[in-house]
């Protein structure tokens, strides 16, 4: 009789634990949706964190850190997904990991996860990041081809978003490119000025309001030697 008093307590107390969890989980389920209709995005984080203690999910996982990498809590989106290359890796969390990585100035870690995006789905912004990526990491030739497939496939309504004023903003995808290619030809030959100088003319004839390109002209403007004038 103990034995099946002891039984039957268990069983109560499993079921209790039972309902317990699922009616927490419908709150933070209908918390969730209030805190979406709200844009409040700290109470996102928090009811996915809950809703993922108490229906572990890779999807939820892989959408908390995005969430976090969207509100540019970039080691915060890390701590959550990891930094290592999966092949069991969505699409999402493949892209979580690629930018948070380019952010946290991981370039050599970031590119790898890029390099699987393309491989995924190639198109002309990944090629961007890559050309980028690999400029940064001295691969000028590899950096060349991604921006020659770039200038060939980028379309003429397509922007990149810049970030080196203190006002965001957006430029040609097409001149982007072209800017890159000026740094890539200085980088072949530091000495001839004109040719890297002509891309961003280039970039700028497409868009003029190119801010970072105005910037790099200016730089390159600046190591032309002046001519020093002759003796009388």
């Amino acid at each position: 009789m103990k034995k099946v008093l002891v039984v039957l307590t268990l069983l109560v107390g499993i079921s209790a634990q039972a309902q317990t969890t699922t009616e927490l989980q419908k709150h933070y389920e209908a918390f969730y949706k209030e805190m979406r209709l709200q844009g409040d995005i700290n109470g996102i984080i928090n009811a996915i964190t809950h809703l993922n203690i108490l229906a572990p999910s890779k999807e939820r996982i892989d959408t908390l850190a995005y969430i976090y990498a969207n509100d540019n809590q970039h080691m915060q989106a890390l701590n959550t997904i990891g930094i290592e290359k999966l092949t069991t890796d969505s699409d999402l969390a493949v892209q979580v990991k690629a930018i948070s990585l380019k952010a946290l100035n991981q370039p050599k870690r970031a590119l790898e996860h890029f390099e699987v995006l393309n491989s995924r789905m190639p198109n002309s912004y990944l090629a961007y990041e890559l050309a980028d990526l690999k400029i940064q990491l001295n691969d000028i030739d590899g950096a060349s081809t991604h921006i020659e497939y770039g200038i060939a496939n980028a379309k003429d309504d397509m922007k990149y978003a810049f970030y080196e004023r203190q006002q965001p903003y957006e430029a040609s995808l097409k001149a982007a490119f072209l800017h890159l290619k000026a740094l890539v030809q200085f980088n072949k030959d530091p000495n001839d000025l004109d040719a890297a100088i002509a891309f961003i003319d280039e970039a700028l004839a497409i868009d003029p309001n190119f801010n970072l390109a105005s910037l790099t002209r200016q730089a390159l403007e600046s190591k032309k030697v002046t001519p020093a004038e002759p003796k009388k």
